[in-house]
């Protein structure tokens, strides 16, 4: 499997600085306001919300076919809360949302795969330390 990696760079002091975030083909600011308000650019909690939206969609639509069913579709939303914590910070919880068009699969057997795929994909494997939520409703 090859690596993956993305840059940061970071000018001045926390509220005053400004950044930018590099990966892929994606260039981007963050700066305080981005990140702890609600201020032009990007942050790390939507990167990772983007990572973990991608990572379980296409787990779960793995799972699915691996138990004998092909998914239409499988639209994913992330959703990570970055809260105080102490004297710091931290990534308290993240809820994932997801609405799939799966022809021929019973409710029970959807979100037993789903619930399957919150365990086992690898950004939620990663993110132990949060809470992680996931709401599941199959479209018919």
């Amino acid at each position: 499997m090859p690596a993956r990696s993305a840059n940061a760079v970071w000018e001045g002091d926390l509220r005053g600085g400004k950044g930018t975030m590099k990966f892929a083909n994606y260039s981007g600011p963050y700066t305080f306001a981005s990140r702890f308000e609600t201020g032009e650019g990007t942050n790390p909690e939507e990167l990772i919300a983007a990572a973990h939206a991608g990572c379980f969609s296409m787990a779960f639509s793995n799972g699915l076919a691996k138990a004998g069913f092909t998914p239409t579709r499988v639209a994913t939303t992330a959703t990570v809360y970055l809260e105080k914590v102490g004297e710091g910070f931290g990534i308290t919880r993240i809820e994932l949302n997801c609405e799939a068009q799966v022809p021929g699969i019973n409710e029970a057997t959807f979100q037993e795969l789903a619930n399957g795929a919150k365990q086992n994909c690898p950004v939620s494997k990663l993110v132990t330390g949060a809470h992680v939520s996931l709401t599941a409703k199959l479209i018919q």
